[in-house]
């Protein structure tokens, strides 16, 4: 069921949030093992869906999503759980408090079924540089979920979870939810707290919603959404109900008078043909509803992973300065004793994997003397620019939409060692980080030479995450009326011999 459809049966005492909650913990154990979406489950998700169930037969007044069940990227603190932002170097770490969106999915009713598996403090896009494995594709368990969120993604469409938190930095909640057939969601910057939240890169995090539905991911964003003095990148805005903006969107004829911009800068050369055939049949499919689509030329956005991959390195290699080996965390003492300096060194060395001491490199060098000014200074720069084009592109559309990544999901292990192809994941969803503008991504269909789930971004300008819902469940409609059926009920079913595949094309391959 759609978390929405979840929540009604709720109310209508069709079922029980400990029945709903029982059959997902049971769809955890009878699959995870495979998928590897969970690093931890909770054991005390059955209490708090029994303590929604009193309150219910009380006759509370309950949130709209109360007593659904929903997964937590493991990058927000939980003060029940252990939080390990997928680090041996926070291996059984239980955070003293809530992350804010933690606490708002608490007091809504939201049942907590677990920690899921991200790239190592988020520095990935396919999920591979976990500490604890890889997690696996329930469409091909051969192959990637997306990152820096494949576990939250991979939850969502191997249903065991209706609903799930990510963090997207660079495109973490919406590549994922491309090649894994879900819906992703990264709000404007500032409209969702950050606290709690283990930093990657501050200017750049956003949490966000992943789900099977428009309508459900924004029924989440209902609740996560707001100011939060604790957060001082927190915005003051007012927002509207992004609920009511999809409901509205499935209304027939909301695509009609729409002006869409394509950006020439977000596809061609280097995109599979599979991605780039179901974007030309979607825009097709705008157009016979109405929709002006006219070509945007923003050519900053040629330049924007390179900054990012500047920008980004610069601020994770602050933020991670705080693991040190002191103050929480693992602690590595060299057989010889030593100095506190050589403590740390030993620390940072067993716990941090190859990913983030790339990035730390990488970021502490930009930021050195006499080399500031020459990267992270021009990388600022082209950021600026990056957004005048979107201020422009939006001058001009409604919406902007592109591919929201360049391939399907590929097979685990293949560009493990190839950072640079890896990064190039991330080539369509990291100009909305930089600029900070609300991103999502819808599923399109699948693949023709492979069979696997394509995602199309829709792009609106910041503070307009209303706009995106609207029309976001309006294109998911007429997507879906073109297929006849919703691409998440087209999952392969994870049964025993597509299970024992899957086990033993990972035994060969080392990866388990």
């Amino acid at each position: 069921m759609t978390a929405a459809a979840l929540a009604d049966a709720l109310v209508a005492r069709d079922v029980s949030s400990v029945e709903a909650t029982q059959a997902h913990l049971d769809r955890i154990s009878d699959v995870d093992g495979h998928v590897h979406a969970f690093l931890h489950v909770n054991e005390k998700a059955l209490a708090v869906a029994k303590s929604i169930d009193s309150r219910r037969a009380a006759g509370d007044d309950l949130g709209p999503l109360a007593g659904v069940p929903i997964a937590i990227k493991d990058v927000l603190c939980t003060l029940d759980m252990p939080t390990t932002s997928g680090s041996k170097i926070l291996e059984g770490w239980v955070p003293p408090y809530d992350a804010t969106v933690v606490q708002k999915l608490r007091q809504a009713g939201l049942v907590p079924l677990g920690k899921t598996n991200m790239d190592e403090f988020a520095m990935g896009s396919s999920t591979e540089f976990s500490a604890y494995g890889p997690t696996r594709n329930p469409w091909d368990l051969d192959r990637i979920p997306g990152g820096s969120g494949g576990g939250s993604a991979a939850a969502v469409a191997a249903h065991e979870a209706p609903l799930a938190l990510g963090s997207d930095t660079g495109g973490s909640i919406r590549q994922p939810g491309s090649v894994t057939g879900t819906v992703g969601v990264k709000p404007t910057y500032g409209g969702v707290s950050r606290y709690g939240a283990i930093a990657l890169a501050s200017s750049l995090d956003q949490i966000g919603p992943v789900a099977r539905t428009v309508l459900d991911a924004a029924l989440v964003h209902d609740v996560i959404a707001g100011h939060d003095a604790r957060d001082s990148t927190s915005i003051r805005t007012e927002w509207p109900s992004f609920a009511a903006a999809a409901r509205e969107g499935l209304q027939a004829g909301t695509l009609s008078g729409l002006r869409v911009g394509v950006v020439k800068e977000l596809g061609g050369d280097g995109f599979q043909a599979g991605v780039t055939q179901r974007f030309t049949e979607t825009v097709a499919l705008l157009e016979s509803a109405g929709v002006t689509v006219v070509e945007i030329d923003a050519p900053s956005f040629a330049s924007a992973i390179a900054a990012y991959y500047l920008i980004l390195p610069a601020e994770a290699s602050s933020n991670l300065a705080k693991f040190d080996s002191v103050r929480f965390g693992l602690r590595v003492t060299p057989e010889n004793g030593g100095t506190v300096e050589d403590v740390m060194a030993a620390t940072r060395e067993a716990g941090f994997g190859p990913e983030v001491k790339r990035r730390i490199i990488l970021g502490t060098y930009a930021l050195s003397a006499g080399y500031y000014d020459a990267y992270y200074g021009k990388a600022q720069k082209v950021r600026t620019l990056v957004q005048r084009d979107f201020t422009k592109a939006f001058e001009q559309v409604d919406l902007l939409v592109s591919p929201t990544a360049p391939t399907t999901a590929f097979p685990i292990g293949e560009r493990i060692d190839d950072p640079l192809s890896m990064y190039l994941n991330d080539l369509t969803t990291i100009p909305a980080n930089l600029a900070g503008i609300p991103g999502m991504s819808i599923p399109m269909g699948l693949a023709p030479e492979d069979g696997l789930p394509t995602g199309v971004q829709l792009m609106a300008p910041a503070h307009e995450d209303a706009r995106l819902y609207r029309y976001g469940a309006a294109l998911e409609r007429l997507l879906e009326d073109s297929w006849g059926h919703t691409l998440i009920s087209k999952v392969p079913d994870l049964d025993s011999a597509t299970l024992a595949a899957g086990q033993q094309s990972a035994a060969e391959e080392g990866v388990i």
